[in-house]
């Protein structure tokens, strides 16, 4: 495992950003889009908001609660990893076979984004227990109250993680952010099979390709522009990182959560893709289909969608996720989903089983 720290982006980048800037324009600007960013507050609060661009306007999405105590396991049968969850949580699925968003009840928050560049090396060649990348997520949300127990956990690389095809045939390639109430964060990556970690509460930002350290230096360049003279307005994924970088230093540290919360809604709806937008040429670039706004102390977990346009949300303390609890589910894009508070709307569920290769 490589870690990375608050030196990596700076003397070195100054001096190569341009030239990287011009030559990974190209692949920058066929990205599969979602961004994340992580918002201090002026109450020294954290707030994670988040867009999922994706290209399948139909792919099923449901809120879960899921209570501590569950027996899980990878999802890729023989060799899969094994854990009971210490802690529950609150998901977002996508296609019903992976977490693609949440937060557990000690407050840590994970999100899974695209990543095209994403190399998990060979299961068979690594000789480790396998785990899928549906359920890559949902292990961090399980085992850990920190980002830097995450870090320290995943020092010994305890799984190799599998992916596969998805329902819509694009490959099931992504990395994780997470962050925890103290604004700790960190950015996982795998490229070319060994696993990259940036740890440190100035990972503020992600979206997608190129990979993290190229998305860093990209943004060095625009840092010397200066974004109050000049932007770059495309919906690359590159692009989105710069403006979503510039608009989160730039705002206030709100210290009412009202205009906290509403500081990040604005910056995350600020660098979404508008429905329906295309381009024959760039197949990979998706539009925005919701976004997801949680505040860590508070553990209140907010959805927007732009199919069903009004935000709802789910207060953590509301929900039983004690050991021995019920797993519960709620449909989201729904005519039903008319804003405000829903955990009443949760239903007793089967878990879904992770995403598994044919």
């Amino acid at each position: 495992m490589r870690l990375h720290n608050l030196n990596e982006a700076k003397p070195l980048f100054y001096w190569v950003a341009s030239i990287l800037f011009f030559s990974l324009l190209l692949v920058a600007a066929s990205s599969q889009a979602c961004t994340r960013i992580l918002y201090g507050t002026g109450t020294g609060n954290y707030i994670t908001g988040r867009s999922m661009d994706w290209s399948d306007i139909k792919a099923a999405m449901d809120f879960w609660a899921f209570p501590k105590g569950m027996q899980r396991n990878g999802g890729v049968g023989r060799g899969s990893i094994e854990w009971t969850s210490n802690y529950g949580s609150v998901v977002i699925s996508i296609y019903e076979s992976a977490t693609s968003d949440g937060i557990n009840e000690a407050g840590l928050v994970g999100n899974l984004l695209y990543l095209a560049e994403a190399d998990y090396g060979n299961p068979e060649a690594r000789g480790k227990p396998t785990i899928s990348v549906g359920a890559w997520l949902q292990y961090f949300l399980d085992n850990f109250r920190t980002v830097s127990e995450a870090v320290n956990a995943m020092k010994r690389e305890p799984f190799t993680v599998v992916g596969t095809d998805l329902p819509n045939g694009r490959p099931a390639t992504a990395h994780i952010a997470l962050s925890d109430p103290s604004g700790d964060s960190a950015i996982f990556e795998y490229i070319k099979g060994e696993l990259q970690v940036h740890h440190g509460k100035q990972y503020t930002v992600m979206t997608n390709s190129p990979i993290y350290g190229q998305q860093l230096a990209i943004n060095t360049y625009w840092d010397l522009i200066g974004g109050q003279n000049f932007l770059p307005g495309t919906i690359s994924a590159a692009d989105r990182f710069v403006r979503a970088s510039y608009a989160l230093e730039s705002s206030p540290k709100y210290n009412a959560r009202r205009d906290a919360l509403a500081s990040v809604f604005s910056q995350i709806r600020a660098v979404s893709v508008p429905l329906g937008m295309s381009n024959p040429e760039k197949p990979n670039i998706a539009s925005t289909l919701w976004r997801s706004v949680i505040d860590q102390s508070a553990k209140r977990y907010y959805f927007e969608s732009v199919i069903n346009p009004s935000v709802i949300w789910v207060d953590l303390d509301k929900l039983n996720l004690s050991l021995g609890a019920q797993v519960m589910s709620m449909k989201l894009d729904v005519p039903e989903n008319l804003g405000g508070e829903v955990v009443s709307e949760f239903k007793p569920a089967s878990p879904f089983k992770f995403l598994a290769p044919k």
